[in-house]
């Protein structure tokens, strides 16, 4: 069973998710929260598998409880979902940097949302993976933070050119036909550059490859 946390100052929404979250069989809503206090105190209580989390919030923005969840060692097993008004919400960005797995639009479909969650608890590629790299190439290129260049020399050679190719959005079977090596394999070396990097998940991978220069703006496809 997927359990799950919602956090949005707006009551309306969350009883709208939690109809569609409870109506599955395989998802459970465990608890929700107004504000990014609220969503802190509940993760620690709670440890849901997985939380949407609304980037705006009184008291708490979704922002800081993002980053109070990631940064929390104990609480490593807990994927944050970004929820966002609009598509290119720099504060997004922000929070995939921080460890946010990814995001969803409000108005997304009932269907994606179900997929997300599910995809999120496997460890999947990135939710809603074109919007989600054009929003870290647009704002990793305005970053202030000082690119991770150093730390691409923990890998070998094979593990950039991997990091490369989850950096323009392949699934780790596109990068195994890419590469001509098995799911397996490519899996590892994904897995192992993650170790490495100290990448929370492939979103925040996604990121460090276009930080430290390794992939650029507008290599999409």
């Amino acid at each position: 069973m997927i359990r799950v946390l919602l956090a949005d100052d707006q009551s309306l929404v969350r009883a709208g998710f939690r109809a569609l979250l409870d109506a599955q069989s395989d998802i459970e809503v465990a608890g929700e929260a107004a504000d990014g206090e609220e969503a802190l105190r509940a993760v620690r209580e709670l440890r849901p598998d997985v939380v949407l989390m609304d980037i705006r919030m009184p008291r708490l923005d979704g922002l800081a409880a993002t980053r109070g969840i990631t940064g929390d060692p104990a609480l490593a097993g807990v994927k944050v979902v970004m929820l966002t008004t609009f598509e290119l919400d720099e504060y997004v960005f922000e929070a995939i940097r921080s460890g946010a797995s990814g995001f969803l639009v409000k108005d997304t479909e009932p269907e994606e949302l179900l997929r997300a969650v599910r995809a999120v608890v496997e460890g999947a590629a990135l939710l809603s993976p074109g919007v989600t790299r054009r929003l870290i190439a647009e704002f990793a290129a305005r970053s202030k933070e000082p690119a991770a260049a150093d730390d691409l020399a923990r890998l070998t050679e094979r593990e950039r050119e991997v990091m490369a190719l989850v950096g323009i959005g392949l699934s780790n079977d596109e990068i195994a036909r890419r590469l001509v090596v098995s799911p397996l394999t490519a899996k590892t070396h994904v897995s192992r550059t993650m170790v490495k990097l100290g990448a929370r998940d492939r979103a925040q991978l996604v990121v460090l490859a276009y930080e430290s220069g390794l992939v650029r703006p507008g290599w999409l496809g």
